[in-house]
């Protein structure tokens, strides 16, 4: 029979082993995720590419795994912020009004600098006989999609008080511009910049500057709010310091102050009330008045 001393040096030897063998294990790590979130029409392929260089220097200096998703219209990127699926958010103004006010991104630098020109455009061909923004009551507008600045939140401000045959939302501003040019609406809202870009692939349509609407602050970089604080750090940290080359082709100023964006942010919510009459057709662009209730009889005594 086996004496008990040993019996208990055995017990001893065996958990010792045991032990030896499990801490001898490899200890997994995990590596933090960033999504850059960016906004890229039917250009993709090109938005990937400006990215890229910033994609391989922010994995090497947060040691993060960092992928590009591009969202192709802004209502694709609205649902992607709601569902907080971005860490990073390439914001232009409509968008980043969006993710500020509703989902708690936080602004971490501005894509343009504050003095650069951002306007909406409604454009009309040249023989248009349409003059004032009034001439557009009971005609095809076409529109930006949802979320977008220039072509859905400042247009549907400054069309307020009008009825709309219909207000027809184009996927990108190039189709809008298309639209007109083959008549099937009679005005196009986009921003000067997309106009200035795209009016030249008309060559056989004249456009003319119907209206140009207030200043449009520049679009943001957004931080998610889901980022735990250590990370957020070092983005910002990484970002700001990248080199000139990188910051460039993504397209955003370190050095830029951020814009005030809670006038623009405002008119966003006077228009999202609008939503649903901007879709029906026709599209009555202003509140509906609801008379008051008149209070109940006095019962007599």
């Amino acid at each position: 029979m086996l004496s008990s001393r040993f019996c208990w040096s055995l017990v001893l030897f065996l958990i010792g082993t045991l032990g030896t063998s499990c801490n001898s294990q490899p200890e997994a790590t995990s590596l933090n995720e960033i999504t850059i979130g960016i906004v890229g029409y039917d250009e993709g392929d090109r938005s990937l590419q400006q990215y890229e260089r910033l994609q391989t220097y922010l994995s090497e200096q947060t040691k993060a795994i960092v992928q590009i998703e591009p969202a192709y219209n802004e209502l694709q990127a609205i649902e992607q912020i709601h569902r907080k699926q971005w860490e990073i958010v390439f914001a232009p103004p409509g968008l980043a009004a969006i993710a500020l006010d509703q989902d708690l991104y936080l602004p971490l630098f501005a894509l343009e600098e504050l003095d650069s020109e951002r306007r909406s455009l409604l454009v009309v061909t040249e023989d248009s006989p349409v003059q004032s923004l009034a001439d557009l009551s009971n005609r095809v507008v076409a529109l930006g999609a949802p979320g977008s600045a220039a072509g859905y939140y400042l247009p549907v401000y400054d069309l307020y008080g009008l009825t709309l045959a219909e207000a027809r939302f184009a996927p990108t501003p190039k189709t809008a511009l298309q639209w007109l040019s083959e008549g099937r609406v009679e005005a196009a809202a986009l921003s000067m910049e997309d106009f200035d870009r795209y009016q030249r692939d008309f060559s056989t349509t004249s456009f003319r500057v119907l209206h140009t609407s207030r200043w449009i602050p520049p679009g943001l970089v957004l931080l998610g709010p889901t980022v735990e604080r250590n990370l957020q750090e070092q983005i910002e940290r990484a970002m700001r310091d990248a080199p000139p080359d990188i910051t460039a082709d993504a397209g955003y100023v370190p050095s830029a102050p951020l814009p005030n964006y809670d006038p623009f942010i405002e008119l966003v919510e006077k228009v999202l009330p609008l939503r649903e009459s901007v879709q029906q057709q026709p599209a009555v662009l202003q509140f509906e008045y609801t008379p008051p209730e008149e209070p109940p009889p006095e019962t007599p005594l």
